[in-house]
């Protein structure tokens, strides 16, 4: 094999990985980067100075994601891993600064898990539709830094400005930016504008690709079930939810499935709407798990004041369980009894399992559940391992599950979760807003059949995508 000096080391490497052969590709990696490592050669300096105006998105997602892996190039073998070809993706969001989930979710697309410039998902960013350019904006610097499109619709984001639909997969973030709350208190993001908006792209275009909707669906309810039927009529792979399902925790508990959950109480922080949808989530992530899968929510109430202690004192949440729950989120738990700012989310399954989800900001600095399995003593809980770097990582593994539906064309795990959890929430939220008044909700009878997908530190960021 001979590599033509004048030619340009990465473009010959990017046509051999575009040619689709394994093979080719190793060969490539194994004799060409003895060839970089020897600085006085000229396609060392050929390769080196145009390789510095080459993207991410043509080089490393085209070649390193192909054949290098976990940092470390491996040279043909008869068990090389198989070349993984990118799948690419069109992001519709809402704002994007640095530290919002467009730059942890996006930015990973762009620079790797790390967003280092290291190894990265198998997914390449074709377009961005962005609602809101803010002053700290992003999406102007990183459009023109990886060469991605920036258009001013959805339906054009969607095609890539074409007559047709050439993206394999679309996220959807409609978090931050500036929009206006309810008189619940619910910030209305454009989740559903956004949904119908590619969705009406899929209809006039006859095709369906997977979605995923960052974070709750709605988050009213009549939206959120609305998404949810639009996407079943349409059959549209559909995924959302919260990173803190797929997040690292501490410690590890064994919650088996099918397992039999006698008592749940769980701990959020923040504000009721923005954190109690991960809260939520959070919780329901673990006690969906339990013997005959989720059956759905029969009843919610919202209670606040002294009024959240009164299932405390009374016996009909355990004590104990609340404690466990809160001594791995806070450092007062003494205290607790005297937060103003208190809300207890109480919800009752239709199998008989009382759900209750206690808010505490000021008080609790994390999320966490506690759970007592039947034949088990004591209770077992955990807490989401909330960290900030490298970039909040957790949001790498969230991505590695978007990665795998749009890779497979099947969702990771369940989207009845999220719109479970996003209706409770809704609920919740109504039943303040209605002086805390008892609400029965045969709308959330909402079945589904959970799956064992993992937690961080699994799968390994660096498996393979298509292996569902």
């Amino acid at each position: 094999m001979n590599v033509t000096p004048n030619s340009g080391f990465e473009e010959f490497v990017r046509r051999k990985v575009e040619a689709g052969d394994p093979q080719s590709a190793a060969e490539v990696v194994s004799e060409g980067l003895p060839r970089l490592q020897q600085p006085d050669k000229p396609w060392a300096v050929e390769a080196r100075s145009k390789t510095a105006d080459v993207t991410r998105r043509d080089w490393l997602a085209g070649v390193a994601a192909a054949v290098v892996w976990g940092g470390v190039a491996r040279p043909a073998t008869a068990d090389a891993p198989k070349l993984i070809k990118p799948k690419s993706i069109a992001a519709v969001l809402t704002a994007y600064e640095k530290g919002l989930h467009a730059d942890v979710l996006i930015g990973k697309i762009l620079e790797g898990w790390k967003q280092d410039g290291g190894a990265g998902p198998a997914l390449k960013l074709a377009s961005m539709y962005v609602d809101q350019f803010t002053d700290k904006d992003l999406a102007r610097t990183m459009a023109k830094k990886y060469d991605v499109p920036l258009f001013n619709t959805i339906e054009r984001a969607v095609t890539v400005g074409s007559d047709r639909i050439p993206v394999d997969g679309v996220i959807s973030i409609g978090e931050h930016g500036s929009y206006p709350s309810n008189d619940k208190g619910q910030v209305l993001h454009p989740r559903r504008r956004f949904f119908e908006a590619i969705t009406d792209t899929f209809k006039k275009y006859g095709r369906v690709v997977p979605v995923f909707n960052d974070k709750h669906l709605g988050p009213v309810w009549s939206d959120a079930k609305w998404m949810y039927d639009r996407a079943r009529e349409m059959q549209v792979p559909f995924m959302a939810g919260s990173s803190m399902t797929v997040g690292a925790r501490e410690p590890e508990i064994s919650v088996p499935l099918g397992c039999e959950i006698e008592t749940a109480v769980g701990i959020g922080y923040s504000g009721l709407d923005i954190y109690g949808s991960h809260a939520l989530e959070f919780f329901q992530c673990h006690v969906e798990r339990r013997r005959g899968a989720e059956t759905g929510v029969n009843w919610v109430q919202c209670l606040q004041g002294d009024a959240i202690w009164k299932p405390l004192d009374e016996g009909v949440i355990s004590n104990d369980a609340f404690h466990a729950a809160l001594s791995l989120v806070s450092s007062q738990p003494n205290g607790v009894r005297q937060s103003d700012e208190a809300t207890l989310f109480l919800f009752h399954y239709n199998d008989g399992l009382l759900g209750a989800v206690f808010m505490l900001p000021g008080v609790a600095r994390g999320t966490s559940v506690a759970l007592k399995l039947k034949g088990q003593k004591g209770y077992v809980a955990t807490r989401f391992e909330e960290r900030t770097e490298p970039r909040h990582p957790h949001f790498a593994y969230l991505l590695k599950g978007i990665e795998r539906m749009i890779h497979t064309g099947r969702s990771s795990y369940p989207v009845e979760r999220t719109l479970l959890s996003s209706g409770i929430l809704d609920r919740a939220l109504t039943s303040r807003f209605l002086k805390y008044e008892k609400l029965m909700t045969p709308e959330l009878g909402i079945r589904y059949q959970p799956v064992d997908y993992p937690h961080a530190p699994q799968p390994s960021l660096d498996s393979d995508p298509s292996q569902a």
